[in-house]
């Protein structure tokens, strides 16, 4: 393609949201991928063993389905299937039992005991609420179209997630479950905001799912390039643009980069001041992730974690705060906080019969160098023994690898930067998506709604572009 209208740097899912949503207005556009295969943390490798399919760091998809963006395109016409596993989350405990996140509410509650009608009440307040903020809560910082249903949203989602549950809930069941979704914000849970995290992941698998895409991440960014295709978009791969000196004439440029490679292209072209706004992005905690082949499903004293495709394994709302606390404070806790994904069990395809895939990651500091493989086999054969037994083949990847797959996961923050106070509101900057130069935009997860994969932040980049620079 000569002189396209637009130039898209990064075929993660916010980059190829941000082609789709340019190609469907008519424009032309080309995107970019250093990488021989696209998706930036949407694929999928044979990691351990020859058949047996994992996804290199994204495999369960609760925002996606709760796109609008996404939910718009239809999907599902382009080749991709939702595998809906019976439950959307369980958490074991030392008891020996569990408790699984169900998408029914009254299910759910039913395992609370004492916080049964607090859980059910919340959630279905939320609920209720969702029709009327969820573009809200997925979009930039704007004047909300709801702003009293937001504002009691908002009241609940900006107070420290171990305040919440401990003011919310008494027993120990429904404050571990609420902490395991908190600490996906990869913040200590003693933070504001922590429990918006909690509450969205929460309320997601009650109004939309917790699934995974048949046939491995990947799946998922192919129905995202026929999309593409199909209106008209080209992607090249293995071109890494190191300066934007090397990019066709466009009338915009569209780049799905964290700030630090973002700077490494642009940065020469960029007003000093901008740049060292940039430069000062705090980028969150890193992770250490293990995939595993197996030889048979993971062996659970809670025989009902095999309902469920993710598994948080952390116990306590105290220990997981502690873990989470340890970590932010530049320490490895000797117990940390695990998120375990077991998808061979509801996608048989990944794995040939009698073979299972899973994999499991714990946060560590930004950039840590230790290995901490002994700590999350420990974490699994506390909830599961027998585990290693049953260990075919390892996989590892400490936040250098996970950089070196992802430059956007900087020191291996798979969230592209702090989700504190400030930078959830002002992402990267004040100027969100914008950047000085006309006709140049930020469209990473390192803008607003944040990380996750939803496609919002390359929608709403190339809105703003199409009204900007591409209008006819």
């Amino acid at each position: 393609m000569r002189d396209p209208d637009a130039v898209v740097i990064g075929a993660g899912p916010n980059g190829l949201a941000a082609g789709i949503t340019l190609a469907r207005a008519g424009r032309s556009v080309i995107v970019l991928e250093a990488e021989e295969t696209i998706g930036g943390g949407v694929r999928s490798a044979e990691f351990t063993l020859p058949g047996l399919l994992h996804d290199i760091c994204s495999t369960v998809y609760p925002l996606a389905v709760a796109s609008p963006f996404l939910r718009a395109l239809e999907l599902e016409r382009r080749g991709l299937e939702w595998v809906h596993p019976p439950a959307a989350l369980a958490h074991p405990l030392d008891d020996g039992t569990a408790v699984l996140l169900w998408p029914s509410i009254e299910d759910t509650a039913a395992q609370l005991g004492v916080d049964s009608g607090p859980y059910r009440e919340l959630m279905e307040r939320l609920v209720e609420l969702w029709p009327r903020i969820g573009e809200n809560v997925l979009g930039p910082f704007a004047w909300p179209t709801e702003p009293v249903a937001l504002a009691r949203f908002g009241l609940w989602a900006l107070q420290p997630a171990s305040w919440f549950a401990r003011t919310r809930f008494r027993g120990r069941r429904a404050r571990a479950l609420f902490a395991g979704l908190a600490a996906h914000s990869m913040m200590p849970l003693e933070r504001p905001l922590t429990t918006g995290v909690g509450l969205l992941l929460g309320l997601l698998a009650h109004v939309a799912g917790w699934p995974l895409a048949r046939g491995g991440a990947r799946r998922l960014t192919a129905a995202l390039a026929r999309c593409l295709a199909a209106h008209g978009g080209t992607v090249v791969t293995g071109v890494r643009v190191r300066s934007l000196e090397e990019l066709p004439r466009s009338r915009a440029v569209l780049c799905d980069l964290a700030p630090r490679p973002f700077l490494e292209i642009a940065g020469p072209r960029l007003p000093e001041t901008y740049r060292r706004r940039l430069a000062r992005y705090r980028y969150g905690v890193g992770c250490f992730k293990l995939d595993w082949a197996l030889a048979a499903p993971i062996p659970w004293k809670a025989a009902e974690c095999r309902l469920a495709a993710t598994v948080h394994l952390g116990g306590s709302l105290d220990e997981i705060a502690h873990s989470e606390r340890e970590v932010f404070a530049g320490r490895h806790p000797g117990r940390p906080f695990v998120i375990l994904v077991q998808p061979s069990l509801f996608d048989p395809g990944r794995a040939p019969a009698g073979r299972h895939t899973a994999w499991a990651y714990c946060h560590v500091p930004n950039a840590s160098p230790h290995d901490r493989l002994e700590q999350i086999e420990n974490q699994v054969e506390r909830f599961a023994p027998g585990f290693r037994d049953l260990i075919l083949a390892r996989h590892l990847m400490s936040p250098a690898d996970l950089e070196r797959h992802n430059p956007n996961y900087v020191g291996g923050d798979i969230g592209a930067g702090r989700m504190d106070l400030r930078q959830s509101f002002f992402r990267p900057t004040w100027r969100h998506y914008r950047t000085p130069l006309r006709g140049l935009y930020l469209c990473s997860a390192a803008t607003p709604p944040g990380p996750g994969v939803h496609g919002m932040c390359g929608y709403f980049a190339a809105r703003l572009a199409l009204e900007e620079v591409l209008a006819d």
